[in-house]
């Protein structure tokens, strides 16, 4: 199967001037210290995917039924509920509990980790857990470090 199209693709606007733009002063001040931890943590250069996605690295997949694409490796979204932490292998794995109860205040979904703002979690635990699913993604899949 070809690849498929995604909806979610690298741009060429620049991190800092998506950044810049936020509203809420206190998730764009969160989003500035996401934005060179995430480079420190993971030694990769950020880049937007998409409108508000702010990705480090890439990878290839091919589910089963044949469709392929690209994705980031892990990053982060400043949106104006929460920020959303994105973490590809997902949380669900049985490694990721023991983590996720040290965290702090946090809610899940799939591959997202929503945190209200920065203070409310520890982020030597969240370092922990990019680092984590950065490895397993270089692991099981083709990855570029971009």
């Amino acid at each position: 199967m070809a690849k498929a199209d995604n909806r979610t693709k690298p741009t060429e606007v620049a991190p800092e001037a998506f950044i810049a733009a936020v509203e809420n002063k206190q998730r764009r001040a969160d989003a500035e210290v996401l934005l060179d931890w995430f480079r420190n943590v993971t030694g990769l250069v950020p880049r937007m995917w998409g409108p508000s996605l702010i990705g480090y690295g890439r990878y290839h997949y091919t589910y089963d039924t044949g469709r392929e694409g690209e994705m980031f490796l892990t990053g982060f979204s400043p949106r104006k509920a929460n920020l959303v932490i994105y973490v590809m292998p997902g949380y669900k794995f049985e490694t990721m509990k023991e983590k996720l109860a040290r965290l702090g205040k946090h809610r899940l979904g799939k591959s997202c980790l929503y945190i209200n703002k920065l203070s409310d979690i520890d982020m030597d635990v969240l370092r922990e857990i990019v680092t984590d699913g950065v490895h397993y993604m270089r692991a099981k899949y083709e990855t570029w470090d971009e």
